[in-house]
């Protein structure tokens, strides 16, 4: 299973599209106790549970990792972990599957300038004020010390997301070889 971890729009998200459409790494499916938006699936966007089952969840030890974010629950399960699957997570997400010491978790940052990742969120659309935000938020959540538990590390400004993706999977699929 391959752990994307990075600061807001280092390629995450992108690069697990990516590995989806390319490799059929499919991103792991998050449990959330928000309210389902108009055209989400459950089961296939998120897993759509509540406040009480989520809670019912941790008591019976299920996720790897699990965070409040803006009032509502949203955790990854443990019976998520594949080999055919990806999941982003933040610094400690990271933490939290690295003391699974299951040796097929292969983790990856994935790292650009506060500058680049600007251009990026205002070139998605996101609002200046708000990408301001974010990058004061990264500069501390995803300092670099946070991140020297992965296994790689790739500077996504290097490279197009497709040769990212490429970078990922190739990393993965040699730490999979060692393994055997």
């Amino acid at each position: 299973m391959i752990i994307l971890v990075g600061a807001s729009a280092s390629g995450k998200t992108e690069v697990a599209k990516a590995l989806a459409k390319k490799y059929n790494i499919v991103k792991v499916i998050t449990t959330t106790t928000r309210q389902k938006r108009i055209n989400e699936e459950d089961g296939k966007d998120y897993f759509f549970v509540s406040k009480e089952q989520f809670l019912d969840l941790i008591n019976k030890d299920a996720f790897v990792e699990y965070t409040i974010y803006n009032g509502n629950y949203y955790g990854s399960r443990k019976d998520q972990i594949a080999d055919n699957k990806c999941v982003v997570v933040d610094p400690n997400g990271l933490d939290a599957y690295k003391k699974l010491k299951n040796k097929a978790l292969f983790s990856i940052a994935l790292l650009a300038s506060e500058n680049t990742r600007y251009q990026r969120m205002i070139n998605r659309g996101d609002k200046i004020e708000d990408a301001k935000n974010r990058i004061k938020k990264d500069q501390i959540e995803f300092a670099i010390e946070k991140l020297h538990d992965a296994d790689e590390i790739i500077d996504t400004e290097k490279y197009s997301i497709e040769e990212v993706c490429d970078l990922v999977y190739q990393k993965y699929m040699n730490y999979v070889s060692k393994l055997k």
